[in-house]
This record gives structure tokens, C-alpha cells and sequence, in this order.
């Protein structure tokens, strides 16, 4: 990708983020968006469709960038205690992103229990504890739980280290069984 494209894209992405850190996402206009990026209407329109097109982008890369960061290909996609603090700690580096996001915005919380459900649905093994429970129902309550965790942690403003926040919803994945040893 061009350069210059990048750097249009990056400036109408951040301009949107740091808006809906000010404003309710309704109120957000292309207008504004161009403003804040110093940037003309045509080229948010040559990149995006309209400002949901342009909040489903910015809030798909996040969540990949997150992915690659804390699933680098060839280790596996089974959740590990490493991971999960590689997760936190990429969520307390970019928490301005993911608190603003999470404000308000239900589509990036949509978003990331599809993510977690996908993973949940791969790895998921009826076995032990839960060996009789209904796989769908098991999926839907802990990747509600999870995001709910993570959600609760950054509304917070991270009121736990991540190492500690970590340990917590690792021994509760263990405990109930959904992780493997």
C-alpha cells in the first residue's frame, strides 16, 4: 500500500477514535472526522463507504493486531497462561483505543465475542466437569464471562496488574476446566 494512503487512513482512523472519546458515535460526522484528520471528505469516502464502514475497519484491525501480537503464527491458537498475560499487557499498552472503543460502541464488543467464541468452539472439549453440558451453551457462557472480565478490566481503568488479573482468570478457566493442563 502506497505510503500516503497509510498515512490518510492511520490519520481518518485515530480521528475517529479520539471523536468517539469526546462524542457519542451518532453525533460523529464525516465532516468532523475530515476535520480532525486534516484530511478532504473525498478521501475518507475514496477509503470508506460511510463513518460505520470506517468504524468496522478501524475496529477489525484492533482486533487482528491483537491477534498477531498475542497468536504469532506457528504457537498454536490453544490459549496459554503466556497468552492470556500477553493479551493484558497489549490491552494496558493500547488502553486508550480499547476504553474508547468499549465506550459505547457495541459493535467492538460484538466483534470480540465472535473472536472468543470462534476460539472457544476450536479448542472446547467436553470432557471432566463438563462432559454432559451442552457445548453451544458452555461456549456462550464463558466467552461472555471472558469478554466480560476483559470489559470490566478496562472500564475500570485496570484496577489490577496484569499479572494478577492474569493469574485470577487463568485459575478460574482452570478450575472449571475449559483450559487444558
Amino acid at each position: 500500500m502506497d505510503k500516503r494512503i497509510k498515512k490518510s487512513k492511520k490519520a481518518i482512523e485515530e480521528a475517529l477514535i479520539s471523536l468517539i472519546a469526546e462524542n457519542d458515535f451518532e453525533d460523529i460526522t464525516i465532516n468532523s472526522i475530515a476535520e480532525r484528520a486534516d484530511v478532504n471528505r473525498g478521501t475518507i469516502y475514496l477509503h470508506y463507504k460511510d463513518k460505520f464502514d470506517l468504524l468496522e475497519q478501524c475496529i477489525e484491525r484492533e482486533i487482528q493486531e491483537l491477534l498477531i501480537y498475542c497468536l504469532p503464527k506457528g504457537s498454536g491458537s490453544y490459549p496459554s497462561k503466556t497468552t492470556l498475560l500477553q493479551i493484558f499487557k497489549y490491552l494496558e499498552e493500547h488502553s486508550f483505543i480499547y476504553h474508547t472503543l468499549n465506550k459505547g460502541v457495541p459493535t467492538f464488543r460484538n466483534k470480540l465475542l465472535t473472536v472468543m467464541k470462534e476460539g472457544l468452539r476450536e479448542q472446547l472439549q467436553l470432557n471432566g466437569i463438563n462432559q454432559n453440558m451442552n457445548k453451544e451453551i458452555l461456549i456462550q457462557f464463558w466467552s461472555s464471562a471472558i469478554i466480560g472480565v476483559i470489559e470490566w478490566w478496562i472500564t475500570q481503568l485496570m484496577p489490577y496488574p496484569v499479572e494478577e488479573i492474569t493469574e485470577h482468570l487463568w485459575t478460574l478457566l482452570e478450575r472449571n476446566q475449559i483450559i487444558l493442563k
